[in-house]
């Protein structure tokens, strides 16, 4: 069996230094950081977790909750969550709080317990019991989130810009010449929601189509991210006497949902309907036509979100720290001018 002796040798550094690697991989040098990590990997290194608890007192487990694990959204970040948290010794326990409270708390008594070390929480917003740990422990408390972010929960947080992002996208649509456009959001009780449609806003007055606080050609709708919520929401809103000949839906499940829906009504996308998602799921790609998303860095988003937690764990975090990763709009097939008589929204 390896020793950490021989992941030293090997990657020509001192213990110390694999030592810091595998417990706060964010005070080492990427450089260092990859040798070592490929020496663990080639040697088949495992740290002797019994041992290390009996010194330090911890679980070498991370706890991470998520609003709706059958969300294709969140299983990458998970996947990011588990790469990042098993190349420095911890496993991770999952929970899915289904957006009920009461689940919320039951998974944040596990930390107050000191079943786990850490608490990742993939959500909008912290459990009563989270809270009371944030506001006894300040930036020590090992709670970070990840994807959404506001000042107001005083956590350190991994995300994007969702505003910028989502101004992209409308962007784009006006760009091509679109004028009535519907936007599907997430419950706007989520940060990243609003953000979301802040971003939304201030594209459409950009584009000249929001004027005096007032927005002429502009339908909003608001979703749960789900695929029926999409569907629903599309149906009726291509329905009206002046359907959109656009739409935005703040997840790509919403956007498949749409893209039913929209067939269902005798429509094409994007001939009739240019649609855009959010996420950039693997599936977004295989959709037909292809769809035109945002695309986020899910599994980026996981990994940082355990190095942000790690510096806590290893006391390196004097105040909660938010990360902003990058974006990028990715367009495909579903997104194309309007026919020529119904850009103006007449």
């Amino acid at each position: 069996m390896a020793t950490i002796q021989d992941v030293a040798r090997s990657a020509g550094v001192s213990t110390a230094t694999v030592s810091r690697v595998l417990s706060a991989p964010g005070r080492v040098a990427e450089a260092t950081r990859a040798r070592v990590l490929a020496a663990v990997d080639s040697l088949g290194y495992s740290p002797n977790v019994a041992a290390k608890m009996l010194r330090t007192l911890r679980t070498q487990k991370i706890l991470v909750t998520v609003p709706d694990i059958s969300n294709p959204f969140f299983s990458q970040v998970i996947r990011g969550v588990e790469e990042a948290a098993s190349a420095a010794g911890y496993s991770v326990l999952l929970g899915d709080t289904r957006h009920e409270p009461e689940r919320e708390d039951q998974y944040a008594a596990m930390l107050r317990r000191k079943e786990a070390d850490g608490l990742i929480f993939l959500g909008h917003r912290l459990s009563d019991t989270l809270a009371e740990m944030a506001a006894a422990l300040g930036p020590g408390a090992p709670i970070v989130n990840g994807c959404e972010y506001s000042p107001a929960l005083a956590v350190s947080s991994a995300h994007i810009d969702n505003q910028q992002a989502a101004a992209e996208a409308m962007a784009h649509l006006y760009g091509l010449g679109h004028r009535r456009v519907g936007v599907v959001t997430g419950p706007l009780a989520s940060p990243l929601s609003r953000d979301r449609l802040a971003g939304v806003r201030a594209a459409a007055q950009i584009a000249g189509v929001q004027a005096a606080g007032a927005v002429e050609g502009l339908a909003v709708a608001t979703g749960d991210f789900s695929v029926e919520a999409g569907a629903a929401l599309a149906r009726d809103m291509l329905s009206a006497a002046t359907p959109p000949t656009a739409l935005f839906c703040f997840s790509d499940e919403m956007a498949m949902g749409a893209l039913a829906a929209l067939r269902g009504l005798g429509l094409a996308c994007p001939r009739d309907v240019s649609l855009v998602g959010f996420d950039d799921i693997r599936f977004a790609a295989y959709l037909d036509p292809p769809l035109t998303t945002v695309s986020q860095p899910m599994a980026e988003i996981g990994h940082e979100t355990v190095r942000l937690l790690l510096e806590i764990l290893s006391g390196q975090a004097a105040a909660p720290r938010n990360v902003t990763l990058p974006h990028r709009l990715v367009v495909r097939a579903s997104t194309a001018a309007p026919v020529a008589g119904t850009s103006a929204g007449g």
